[in-house]
C-alpha cells in the first residue's frame, strides 16, 4: 500500500473512531512512551539538571547586582527570579516534544502507529501529556532548590495557580513544536529553531531582571512578550502585586495559539507522507 493511500485511510479511520476509543489510545500511548522514559531515564536529565543549574547560576552570579537594583539583595532577587524561573521551565522543556517526535518519525515509529487504527490526534495527545509530566517534575525540582537558596512560598494557593497558568502555556507552546517535530527534517533542526525562538523570548522579558532599564523599543516587546506577561502573572500570584492583566493576557496567549497550531499540527501529521 502506498504512503498516500495509508494517510488516506488513516484520516477516514480516524474520524470514525468515538471519543472513548480516543481517550483510551491516548491512554495507552502515555503508557508506552512512559516507559520508553523508564527504559531510558537519561531522558529525564535535562528536566532534572536544567532546574538545578539555571537556578544556581542566576541566583548566585547575578542575585547581588540585581537584587541591589531591586532595592533588596540576593534574598530580594530570589524571590523576584524563582516565578519567572517557572515560566522559563514551562517553554524551555516544550521544545522536547518536537525533537522527541522528529526522532520518532525517522526511526520509523510514527510510521508503525499511522499504520494502526488508532486516533492519530490520540498521538500527540499523548505525547503532550507525558512533557506535561516531564515539566511538572522539572518544576518540583525547581521549588525544591529554590526553597534551599531561600525562597519563601507566601501563597500555596497562588503556587498551584502559577504552576496550572504555566501548564496552560506549556501546552499551547507544545502545538507550535509539533509542528516543527512534524515538518522537519531532524531533531537537530527542530532543535536549532527551537533556539532561535526561545533566546530572544527569554532573555528580552522580565523573567531574570526588571525591564524598565531596557530601551523604549525593546520596553514594548516585552510588555506583551507572553513570557513576560507569564512571569509577572506568576509573581503576583506568588508573592504578592498586580495580577489581573498579566493573567489574561498570558490566559489569551495561551488559547490563541493553541487555536492556531493545534489544527495545523493534527492536519500536517495526518497528511504527512
Amino acid at each position: 500500500m502506498s504512503a498516500t493511500t495509508m494517510t488516506d485511510a488513516g484520516i477516514k479511520d480516524d474520524a470514525r473512531i468515538p471519543l472513548r476509543g480516543h481517550l483510551r489510545h491516548t491512554g495507552a500511548l502515555v503508557r508506552r512512551n512512559l516507559l520508553w522514559i523508564r527504559q531510558d531515564p537519561e531522558s529525564m536529565a535535562d528536566a532534572l539538571l536544567m532546574p538545578v543549574i539555571f537556578t544556581l547560576l542566576f541566583v548566585f552570579v547575578f542575585g547581588g547586582s540585581i537584587g541591589q537594583a531591586l532595592g533588596g539583595g540576593q534574598d530580594q532577587y530570589v524571590q523576584y527570579v524563582i516565578p519567572g524561573m517557572i515560566a522559563m521551565m514551562s517553554m524551555t522543556l516544550s521544545q522536547g516534544v518536537g525533537t522527541g517526535f522528529s526522532q520518532d518519525f525517522n526511526s520509523g515509529v510514527m510510521d508503525r502507529f499511522r499504520s494502526l487504527p488508532i486516533g492519530r490526534g490520540s498521538v500527540l495527545f499523548a505525547k503532550i501529556s507525558v512533557e506535561l509530566l516531564r515539566m511538572l517534575f522539572a518544576t518540583a525540582v525547581l521549588m525544591i532548590v529554590a526553597v534551599l537558596v531561600g525562597f519563601d512560598i507566601t501563597s500555596w494557593p497562588g503556587l498551584l495557580a502559577t504552576v496550572a497558568l504555566s501548564t496552560a502555556f506549556a501546552s499551547s507552546i507544545m502545538w507550535v513544536f509539533l509542528t516543527l517535530g512534524v515538518i522537519m527534517k531532524s531533531a537537530q533542526s527542530v532543535q536549532a529553531m527551537g533556539f532561535l525562538v526561545l533566546f530572544p523570548l527569554q532573555f528580552g522579558s522580565s523573567i531574570f531582571a526588571p525591564t524598565d532599564s531596557m530601551p523604549g523599543w525593546l520596553q514594548g516587546f516585552t510588555d506583551y512578550n507572553p513570557l513576560s506577561t507569564l512571569a509577572d502573572a506568576s509573581r503576583g500570584l506568588m508573592v504578592g502585586g498586580p495580577v489581573a492583566h498579566d493573567l489574561w493576557v498570558t490566559l489569551g496567549w495561551s488559547v490563541a495559539i493553541t487555536a492556531v497550531m493545534a489544527p495545523v499540527a493534527i492536519h500536517k501529521f495526518r497528511t504527512k507522507s
